[in-house]
């Protein structure tokens, strides 16, 4: 049995090549921790978290005063029991997503290692399908994201993500000249970020449906997720669940509340891979139809979405722009941008990745 031995963290701070705009604010460098897991062997696993203190209520400060007490409490435990560490990580304290999920998949990194098998398959999956990642047109005036369109789909991509929910009307604008700057072939998806207000986002979608959009992830306040059902039922654009939905138990309620029509994954916001499989188990009971996405990580989380997309047929939809955002790329191996924008995965063990050394030693290390 293979037991978790001891644990590294580090802190980074990743500048973006631009300002990403979105209606919760402006992000101009992007906070990680990193952290390292190390069995009684010698082996090793890598976690990640970029904590996001309006989604997620984090911060690189909360997750390092955290950290020793959640990393403690798992040394000793053998690294396969997955449903083990994710109860023993919420006995410490409830909430606290960020933290727990980069010790999570550290965690399911040395396991699928030690089985020798790529992360995908020891998640059950097989490589079955072509997966494609879209990029993400940040909020601003009018002329500049359609600018941004325009720039993203020169460079190949073939689906855009395009930020709104500042205001409704604007937002009509917006997609009405980006669809005319990037023609019909392309496809767009939205995010209202919760921008909008009920009647606001109603009116909305009513009047975007028009230049084909493929769904809306969040379009009003999660605090009153309660009513989303309202705007899904008045909604021709189908109505995607993001920051209303952070555990199994609000994937039940999104669905028998018939809130909403997809689900938007991601591992930060989850706690981990051990519940986004809970989720993932609810979703394929009903039908849902999921992405696969994160905050602003590098390429170990985008890696890790790349081995769950190939771990269940729903998951259909990949939001994997963000390690393309950074001005410096720090992680060895993982996933690899392709022709038309594929995303493609060697058949490493675990996840396939590691961290620069020469990277590491600028880092902050805490333990």
């Amino acid at each position: 049995m293979m037991k978790v031995h001891s644990f590294e963290l580090y802190t980074a701070k990743i500048k973006l090549k631009k300002p990403f705009k979105t209606s919760l604010g402006v992000i101009k460098y992007s906070d990680h921790i990193f952290l390292k897991v190390i069995s009684d062997t010698g082996e090793f696993g890598w976690g990640e978290c970029a904590p996001t203190h309006d989604i997620n209520g984090e911060t690189i400060d909360t997750c390092i005063a955290l950290s020793k007490q959640l990393t403690n409490s798992i040394i000793g435990m053998s690294c396969f029991s997955h449903g083990l560490i994710f109860e023993k990580l919420n006995s410490i304290i409830y909430g606290h997503q960020s933290i727990k999920s980069a010790i999570d998949v550290a965690c399911y990194d040395l396991a699928s290692k030690c089985k020798k098998v790529p992360l995908y398959e020891y998640l059950g999956g097989k490589i079955d399908k072509k997966i494609y990642t879209d990029f993400t047109v940040s909020l601003d005036d009018v002329d500049k994201m359609v600018r941004q369109a325009g720039e993203i789909v020169e460079d190949g991509f073939k689906i855009i993500k395009v930020k709104l929910g500042d205001d409704g009307k604007k937002d009509v604008e917006r997609i009405k000249q980006i669809r005319a700057k990037i023609g019909d072939d392309k496809q767009i998806r939205i995010d209202a970020n919760q921008g909008w207000n009920i009647d606001e986002a109603i009116y909305t979608l009513q009047n975007i449906h028009k230049y084909k959009i493929d769904y809306c992830e969040e379009p009003i306040d999660r605090d009153l997720s309660h009513r989303l059902k309202e705007v899904k039922k008045s909604s021709p654009i189908k109505i995607m669940a993001d920051e209303s939905l952070f555990t199994s138990n609000d994937a039940d309620m999104m669905i028998h509340g018939n809130h909403c029509d997809m689900f938007n994954l991601k591992i930060g916001k989850h706690g981990g891979l051990f519940e986004t499989k809970n989720i993932i188990a609810v979703a394929e009971k009903n039908n849902i139809p999921m992405q696969v996405g994160g905050f602003i990580e590098s390429k170990i989380i985008f890696t890790v979405n790349c081995h769950l997309g190939h771990s269940s047929k729903l998951i259909k939809y990949f939001d994997c722009d963000s390690p393309l955002f950074h001005e410096y790329d720090p992680i060895i191996g993982g996933l690899e941008y392709k022709k038309d924008w594929e995303l493609g995965l060697s058949s490493s063990a675990g996840i396939g990745v590691d961290v620069e050394e020469s990277f590491l030693d600028k880092c902050s290390k805490i333990f």
